[in-house]
């Protein structure tokens, strides 16, 4: 149903400077300990401003909520990704508005679109270290649940606090495994609204095809706006509210970038594993990945079945289709990867210098034992593959909605205090609009399909992993009355489960609502055996990583923390790499892109695209050391998932394009970072300023954004 985030915390060492002078997540906080390396690279930007959130450039960085942004003008403008707001286009498109295809741009302020529901534009505010106040009860003497228990109530309690102040979204993750807390603290914009992203045939030019390839010629760019009460309140939509004034936005560059340019890029980037045990390592390439990629190659071949021919329906499952297609194959080069470069190999290898420095003291062998890790990973393993099976359920998304309205109903009986997280007041709002979002992205006959297919996969996992109770109301149901005599379908319906208690759920004879009540108890009996799991993982986890850094300091290694969703920035170098014969340089160009153009399929840019390419009709946005514009360009700067729509920053911390992918032969540095292979890929500024200029006549943006 969720995930218990807090207890597994990642290793780092702050005082530590990185191994290559590209690698690492770093925390703002960190900055003056980088200060001389950043000045080295290539940094004219005084290093003490990227510490301070309350001035430019991080404090004009923002959250999607999966997805990184930048304020880019004093009217709340903000820049992401193409494939980041693509879950609003797709929501505002239907037959006669296939802005999935045309694109969107707004004629003014009036005419900006609501994002999907749920949509929301996280201002970073502060990001502090509240070790200290999780710890208060946290010993050595609690049991798993009781740990999991104490560590949650303390940061439930920090995290209440925090959200006093109005219009505020805070959260604390663990650092170093639970050695350390933050606090990030945000103001959330409940107003977005989509004003423009180019045709798709520019945002996703090359499709699934070029997706973590390279060449690479994508304009994978996009803009929404924030917008608040008339008194600066942040409210849910209303037409009597008004753009946001942020307190800083990222200058745009007007000359670009060029070969070996310092870069940076600031954004929230979501995991990396690349301090894990040997064994978790082994188990993900092993076991789990291929049953992952499997069952996302089945569910997004399903759906192009199923909507095949339907414009509607193949508009509804556009975004649901894309994310998986996107994850399957990064699966795929994670997989190549970890074969290409040893990966089992060399964390065995590194894990067994590790425990012989460990073992060859007595006293470092009692503080940092790893038995009782080994075995909790090797629990955790088992209980992963099954439960990823078993979680294909949540692809029917009448079931899923029934499951939460159900669970609320539940957690609505206690103090808020102590309800799950995920069911707390200051939730109620994001459930009420994902369960809204399904209005536009649902198909009965689809449904019914991708929850046969799950069904086949849930029962693939060992009996004692799964619902006795469920299946049993499941068969005495069966799926044509599953279907037919539901009215979950109905978005006033589905949300009016919201209001009504835990008893009118047991009474109801609404199909997807009785099997929610026979899922909650097997819900709830596999969610104590996680947490029991994880508070004793946290414990053991925590004692391992503490001897790693004692390790790495006895070593004069560097160590930095892995990155979990929280504000970070990396650094770089504009440049290409050489692959097996192949020069890659760091630059594609619009005659690039006009070479792929066949007019059709992923290859489709707007005709009045390629007709200014063939003229080379580039205004000032061509590039004078590229005799041509520019479309992507390439850097060293260390990203993952999250950083999407991360700003590309140059030197002076000015705006000079977007992250937006890596290479298929680098994916796997999220589990070992590797300068020879890693690479991220951005957007190059000039293209999207070219393509808004040039192409779709968005003059008023551009003024906006202080482009002439």
């Amino acid at each position: 149903m969720k995930k218990h985030a807090i207890v597994f915390g990642t290793l780092g060492l702050l005082t530590a400077m990185p191994a290559s002078a590209d690698e690492g997540m770093w925390l703002p906080s960190q900055t003056p300990r980088l200060a001389q390396t950043l000045k080295e690279q290539g940094l004219t930007l005084d290093p003490a401003t990227l510490a301070n959130l309350q001035r430019a450039p991080l404090n004009a960085i923002a959250s999607l909520g999966g997805c990184s942004a930048a304020f880019l003008s004093p009217q709340g403008l903000v820049a992401t990704n193409h494939h980041c707001v693509y879950g609003s286009i797709q929501y505002n498109s239907k037959p006669g508005h296939d802005y999935l295809t045309d694109g969107f741009l707004a004629a003014s302020f009036g005419d900006e679109l609501p994002a999907a529901p749920g949509s929301r534009i996280y201002v970073i505010e502060d990001l502090r270290d509240v070790t200290r106040e999780m710890n208060p009860g946290v010993t050595t003497r609690l049991g798993g649940l009781q740990r999991f228990d104490r560590l949650e109530a303390n940061r439930k309690a920090l995290i209440a606090a925090c959200e006093r102040q109005a219009s505020r979204r805070c959260d604390v993750r663990a650092y170093f495994g639970g050695a350390t807390y933050y606090l990030q603290q945000q103001l959330e914009i409940k107003d977005v609204r989509l004003a423009y992203a180019p045709a798709g045939g520019i945002g996703s030019f090359g499709g699934e095809t070029d997706n973590w390839m390279w060449p690479r010629h994508t304009g994978d760019f996009g803009f929404y706006r924030a917008y608040v009460a008339p008194d600066g309140s942040s409210v849910p939509f209303s037409a009597a509210n008004v753009p946001y004034k942020p307190k800083s936005w990222l200058k745009v560059a007007a000359e670009g970038v060029k070969e070996n340019d310092f870069v940076m890029v600031a954004g929230f980037p979501g995991t990396t594993s690349r301090l894990v045990t040997a064994a978790e390592a082994k188990f993900n390439f092993n076991t789990l990945y291929p049953v992952q990629q499997k069952l996302l190659y089945d569910y997004s071949d399903a759906i192009e079945k199923a909507t095949a021919g339907g414009e509607d329906a193949t508009i509804k499952y556009a975004s649901i289709i894309r994310s998986a297609d996107n994850y399957k194959k990064k699966y795929l080069g994670e997989m190549s990867g970890a074969d290409r470069i040893g990966l089992n190999a060399l964390k065995e290898a590194e894990q067994a210098e590790y425990r012989a420095w460990i073992s060859s003291d007595p006293a470092r062998s009692r503080k940092f034992d790893s038995t009782a890790l080994d075995a909790l990973v090797a629990e955790a393993n088992q209980s992963a593959l099954d439960n990823v099976r078993m979680a294909t359920l949540s692809r029917a998304q009448l079931l899923g909605a029934a499951r939460t309205a159900y669970r609320w109903s539940k957690e609505r009986q206690k103090p808020d205090a102590e309800r799950e997280s995920g069911f707390q007041d200051r939730d109620r709002l994001p459930i009420e609009q994902r369960l809204t979002q399904i209005e536009r992205r649902f198909v009965p006959k689809v449904d019914r399909l991708l929850l046969e297919q799950a069904l086949v996969e849930y029962r693939k996992a060992p009996p004692t992993s799964r619902d006795a109770t469920f299946e049993a109301k499941l068969a005495e149901i069966g799926l044509d009355r599953l279907y037919a005599e539901t009215r979950l379908g109905d978005t006033a319906a589905r949300l009016a489960w919201l209001d009504k208690g835990s008893a009118e759920f047991e009474a109801s004879s609404d199909p997807f609502i009785q099997l929610a009540v026979a899922q909650y108890g097997g819900d709830i009996a596999r969610e104590r055996q996680t947490k029991e799991r994880s508070g004793k993982l946290q414990a053991a986890r925590s004692a391992y990583m503490q001897g790693m850094l004692a390790y790495a300091q006895a070593q004069g290694r560097t160590l930095y923390p892995d990155a979990n969703g929280s504000l970070r920035f990396t650094y770089g170098k504009v440049t290409g790499k050489s692959v097996d014969g192949q020069i890659w340089t760091p630059f594609t160009t619009a005659e690039g892109l006009a070479a792929k153009q066949t007019g059709k399929g992923e290859f489709n840019a707007p005709q009045k695209a390629i007709d200014l390419i063939k003229a080379k009709d580039y205004g000032r946005w061509a590039a004078p050391e590229l005799g041509t514009l520019p479309v992507d360009f390439m850097s060293t700067v260390d990203i993952t998932n999250g950083n999407s729509g991360s700003s590309t920053l140059n030197a002076r911390g000015e705006f000079v394009g977007l992250a937006f992918d890596g290479t298929l032969d680098g994916v796997i540095a999220d589990w070992s970072y590797d300068p020879t292979i890693n690479r991220t890929i951005h957007v190059d500024s000039r293209f999207m300023l070219w393509t808004m200029d040039k192409v779709d006549n968005a003059g008023r943006l551009l003024a906006e954004m202080g482009v002439r």
